[in-house]
């Protein structure tokens, strides 16, 4: 399973197209071959999968009751937008205007890996997104990893 790492500052160009980070690119080493999926995020960011990640949330989607009315909207809204996208011989990609206009993502862009998948924000609204980190992490750590078997943190 690909586990990335690190966030990347970045511009779009006047095109709407980003550059991919050489250190993200060495993380992703069959991108040029498999490609990624972008889509929209739960907040207002986008989402960029490996596409082999991406094939296996569709996975997970296509197991889903689409009888069931809750089902259809989750995989509609969730699904909405989503475009392939490869890498041209620069290195970089084309995101779709819709999306980008979505999420409020203007010239300066942080990339942000979370484990695997990669977040792109508007530079600003993700700073200030980590400006409203819970006051108390080590609560927040606890709440969400405290049940976890073997919860020491890694020692």
């Amino acid at each position: 399973m690909t586990h990335l790492l690190g966030e990347f500052d970045c511009k779009l160009d006047a095109k709407g197209r980003l550059m991919v980070p050489s250190a993200l690119k060495k993380q992703l080493p069959d991108v040029e071959r498999e490609g990624l999926v972008v889509n929209r995020g739960f907040e207002k960011n986008l989402v960029i999968y490996p596409k082999s990640v991406w094939d296996k949330i569709v996975s997970q989607l296509s197991e889903l009751n689409v009888y069931d009315e809750e089902n259809r909207k989750f995989i509609r809204a969730f699904t909405r937008g989503a475009t392939e996208l490869s890498l041209d011989a620069a290195g970089r990609v084309l995101l779709p205007k819709s999306l980008t206009e979505y999420a409020g993502i203007g010239a300066d862009v942080m990339l942000a890996c979370q484990l695997d998948r990669v977040e792109v924000w508007d530079k600003q609204a993700y700073e200030d997104t980590l400006d409203n980190t819970p006051a108390n992490f080590a609560s927040l750590a606890q709440k969400v990893m405290g049940s976890k078997k073997g919860g020491n943190d890694g020692e």
